[in-house]
């Protein structure tokens, strides 16, 4: 990708925030009691496997596409790598759950409002277990909320295949961040879906099959 291209997308698509109207986010839920106090989560979380997908991010109706890689290095961390699609590597991070480093970034996207966000979507997405403090339901749904700091996290796991597909990232009032997971079999998402409500950011990720 042109410097240039990248460069106008930071510009124009990582500053600008949009309201959302205010309420509770459980309202629409029931309260239900809870099942158990912790969810693990099987996606990423393989150690053999490196996770390879092809990525599409759209911010402000602007796109660019690349390589997604993620692998699991120990218990605790990933190493995340997005390259272009001819192999040239944007960044290279490591995260867990209390650590972020960056290995390498170019110059372009080496921004901290983008660093930071991209640090939120993949601690969210990688993340190995989450606590549950309440849980409700919806027709479809249990809903189990994970506290996290400021914020809260809301895992979506359906009633009739008993998997997670949906995580939402929420302040006390709005939801932040979306998460959709379509999976493959029970501990593999063949795509991934991050949508910001509160900028116009979409990141999809849909496995990369070798031939």
């Amino acid at each position: 990708m042109q410097k240039s291209t990248i460069q106008f997308l930071l510009i124009n698509c990582f500053l600008a925030i949009v309201l959302v109207s205010c309420g509770s986010v459980t309202k629409n839920y029931t309260p239900k009691k809870l099942d158990k106090t912790s969810y693990e989560i099987p996606y990423f979380a393989e150690p053999k496997t490196d996770y390879v997908y092809k990525t599409n991010i759209t911010v402000y109706g602007h796109e660019m596409s690349g390589i997604f890689i993620a692998k699991k290095i120990n218990d605790t961390t990933h190493r995340v790598v997005f390259t272009t699609e001819f192999g040239n590597k944007l960044f290279d991070f490591e995260i867990s759950d209390t650590t972020f480093k960056v290995n390498s970034i170019v110059s372009e996207l080496d921004k901290k409002i983008l660093i930071n966000t991209l640090k939120e979507d993949f601690r969210l997405l990688l993340k190995k277990e989450y606590l549950i403090q309440e849980q409700f339901e919806n027709e479809s749904d249990n809903i189990y909320k994970s506290a996290d700091g400021n914020r809260d996290n809301y895992l979506f796991v359906s009633k009739k295949e008993q998997k997670l597909e949906k995580l939402v990232r929420s302040s006390k009032t709005k939801e932040k961040i979306t998460i959709t997971f379509t999976l493959e079999n029970d501990i593999f998402a063949k795509k991934v879906v991050i949508l910001h409500q509160n900028i116009k950011l979409r990141i999809e990720l849909n496995y990369f099959k070798s031939e």
